[in-house]
């Protein structure tokens, strides 16, 4: 009952915010599901994927999508993240290094790597976007270099994503505002989309070595999209930013804990 909850939250966080509630999915997958972590990162791109492709119709119909930036971020992150689970991943060897009786396993190190992924949300998330009062000192970029860094940090998104199974809004949305000058509701909308496309894309390179669970996945799913809908009714009553930080907090201490749970563990090939 608490792993159905918790997957009802990661819908519900999506909806709300356009990003965090994929950094939910693979503790959920691993420590109340019981799923490996190397598989839980393939299966938290389904469930994610899934859940933010549910959005886009409601929000495209809202105005809430800016199409034309979510290609130009979208394809380098969706050849990113293909490229990363179906060749990179199975390159990665496990354990990746020993010596004696030390040896640090594969699903340790991507656990280690996402514990240290959602400190990095958490703190974003507290802090929140930087508003473009503050930015207005620096000069403004020429659209060849807005596309630029689009282009740069839709390709490092992609390869976390495929590395961890996190849908990288928290990296996003505010590269949307920031970057691109986009109105926060329509951040939330693109970034969801980006999400969905490379998510379910990236999933599919994990097709030819991977025997999934898929009643696990598509009952998980459902309850996500359930949450979604919740989620995205409410964030048209309710302010996101008191929402945001205290999600953030949560996000900081499941990060810590998981971050010393593997450091205790490291001896062991999980």
């Amino acid at each position: 009952m608490l792993a159905y909850f918790a997957s009802l939250l990661i819908g519900l966080a999506l909806g709300l915010l356009g990003g965090g509630g994929s950094i939910l999915t693979l503790p959920v997958l691993v420590y109340l599901f019981g799923v490996s972590a190397v598989e839980a990162t393939a299966y938290s791109l389904f469930i994610v994927g899934a859940t933010a492709l549910a959005s886009i119709v409601p929000k495209a119909r809202a105005g809430e999508i800016d199409f034309k930036t979510a290609l130009w971020f979208g394809l380098p992150s969706i050849a990113a993240v293909y490229f990363t689970r179906s060749v990179l991943m199975p390159a990665i060897p496990d354990p990746i290094w020993s010596a004696g009786t030390f040896a640090l396993g594969k699903g340790t190190a991507l656990m280690l790597l996402f514990a240290v992924l959602m400190v990095w949300a958490s703190i974003s998330m507290i802090k929140g976007p930087q508003s473009k009062k503050q930015n207005s000192a620096k000069p403004s970029l020429s659209p060849i270099a807005k596309t630029a860094l689009v282009l740069a940090e839709g390709l490092g998104v992609g390869v976390l994503t495929g590395l961890v199974g996190a849908g990288g809004g928290f990296l996003i949305v505010p590269a949307l505002v920031l970057i691109m000058g986009l109105e926060m509701k329509v951040a939330v909308g693109t970034s969801l989309t980006i999400i969905a496309f490379k998510s379910l894309i990236g999933f599919t390179g994990d097709l030819d070595h991977l025997d999934a669970n898929w009643t696990l996945l598509l009952s998980v799913t459902a309850i996500a999209i359930v949450g979604m809908v919740f989620g995205s009714a409410l964030s048209k009553r309710v302010a996101s930013s008191l929402l945001q930080k205290a999600f953030g907090w949560f996000v900081l201490t499941m990060g810590l804990l998981i971050l010393t749970e593997r450091i205790f563990t490291l001896n062991l090939i999980p």
